[in-house]
């Protein structure tokens, strides 16, 4: 049967309906917002009632705030009191009361409207500063590498303690100028060549159980820190090419869980669960000084790649940049609700990138503290058929590549690869063991990450 000329043109319309536009709109206010606000909340905070002063009902007076102050922070949902009032988990004081929570799909768009710079309409301008985060990589230094010199040779045997299975890749870290990588084993360090993907050697570690794994950036430098629960910590230099111990730091009553070697290798930070990061001198082993602001256990300690400012991060959230000579604190970085477990600065210093079991994946402006990029639920877990309640979405290792991309690895059992941009490019299952490491080698042709049953995965980079 046959379709007449306006039959034709009603079928072809029909569709092109059912086609969507590729191009989305971005989220504003007078299209996207304003329509939840006046389904849920310009009852009370409208021009009929503005309770707490806050109208809600136009941009110009939503953006003003209310009695209290401002309510809306553009970037920043942590800081924003109307998006903590719509998500409090406290059934009394969330908003609107009396009611229901909004709907997720609602709250998911009032979460991307302030995060992308509350617009007002679709053609306006966002109200976060702009930024440039371009990544730049550095010039190569000219010197000729000897690669040779930055890989193990002849490493005396390890004898290896007696185990019922194989220790879980607590740490990891690849070599910034060589094929190699240092995983974490029970008393010791296993170094696999990422090119044939082989051992080639064992670092001893009778310290105890490697917590923290770190190549310093000239490649011949490897720090390895932990110790025994509830007995003994320490920090151990190593040199790679032989294997040679050069100095050990800390003298703590409980593993070390966090450890750094600054850029001019004359400091070491490390810390744990004392709550405490302790900065020593590489030169007489001598404490340089300590940093009391955690109140919780220490999770990470990262020198920034210019060696002007360290990070440290705690087990509920707590971030901070210090100024790496003395300790002066230059910023207190709020947004994690859960521990950091990673942090890592891009080798530009430009860009600080933290991880956490609250599933936030954040790349820092560490020159004013600024989310440039947020992802608040990095790996989002699939919930198996029959199963209830609140689902793991932490994030548990992250590694930024020579290029600027970034490697994480989460609970969902995924390993997730990021463009300089923020943007996922692919995504690798690893069922049914928990990744807990991730690293790009120095050349950014590997992907790399540990598991907890002690396995080392390798993927060729996008």
């Amino acid at each position: 049967m046959k379709c007449s000329a306006l039959l034709m043109s009603l079928c072809m319309l029909s569709l092109f309906a059912g086609v969507a536009d590729t191009t989305a709109a971005p989220i504003n206010y007078e299209t996207d917002i304003k329509p939840i606000f006046r389904r849920h909340c310009l009852k009370c905070h409208g021009d009929d009632m503005q309770k707490a002063d806050l109208n809600l009902q136009s941009y110009a007076s939503a953006i003003k705030g209310g009695s209290g102050g401002k309510v809306l922070v553009a970037g920043r949902t942590s800081t924003s009191l109307l998006f903590e009032a719509i998500t409090n988990s406290d059934e009394s004081a969330r908003m609107p009361p009396n009611a229901p929570p909004l709907p997720e799909k609602e709250i998911e768009l009032i979460r991307a409207w302030i995060t992308e710079g509350l617009r007002e309409t679709e053609g306006s301008e966002v109200k976060t500063a702009t930024r440039d985060l371009a990544f730049k990589p550095a010039a190569p230094a000219g010197e000729k590498i000897d690669v040779a010199m930055l890989m193990p040779s002849d490493l005396p045997a390890v004898s290896l303690p007696p185990a019922v299975r194989p220790l879980p890749a607590l740490a990891m870290d690849v070599s910034p100028r060589a094929p190699l990588v240092a995983v974490a084993g029970q008393e010791y360090v296993r170094l696999i060549n990422t090119e044939t993907q082989k051992e080639i050697g064992r670092l001893p570690f009778p310290e105890g159980v490697p917590h923290v794994i770190r190549f310093h950036r000239d490649g011949a430098v490897l720090l390895v820190a932990g110790g025994k629960p509830v007995q003994s910590g320490k920090v151990v230099l190593f040199d790679v090419h032989s294997g040679k111990r050069l100095a050990a730091f800390g003298d703590e009553l409980d593993a070390v869980l966090a450890a750094d070697l600054s850029p001019d290798q004359k400091l070491v930070a490390l810390g744990g669960s004392g709550k405490v990061v302790k900065v020593y001198s590489t030169a007489d082993g001598q404490l340089k000084y300590k940093l009391t602001k955690h109140t919780d256990w220490i999770t990470s300690v990262s020198f920034s790649p210019d060696g002007t400012k360290l990070a440290t991060a705690d087990r509920t959230g707590g971030l901070h940049l210090w100024e790496a000579a003395g300790g002066g604190i230059v910023l207190t970085l709020a947004e994690h609700k859960g521990a950091i477990r990673a942090i890592q600065w891009r080798s530009d210093s430009k860009l600080l990138a933290t991880a956490g079991e609250d599933g936030l994946l954040i790349w820092w402006d560490t020159k004013d503290g600024w989310p440039a990029v947020s992802k608040p639920n990095a790996h989002p877990p699939k919930r198996p058929e029959g199963t209830y309640g609140e689902l793991k979405n932490g994030i548990l290792s992250a590694g930024f590549g020579p290029n600027g991309h970034l490697l994480t690895a989460g609970r969902d059992r995924f390993v997730r690869y990021w463009d300089p941009a923020g943007n996922q490019l692919k995504s690798f299952p690893l069922e049914p063991a928990i990744p807990l490491t991730a690293r790009i080698t120095s050349d950014g042709k590997t992907l790399i990450a540990g598991d907890v049953a002690g396995a080392i995965h390798f993927w060729p980079a996008p």
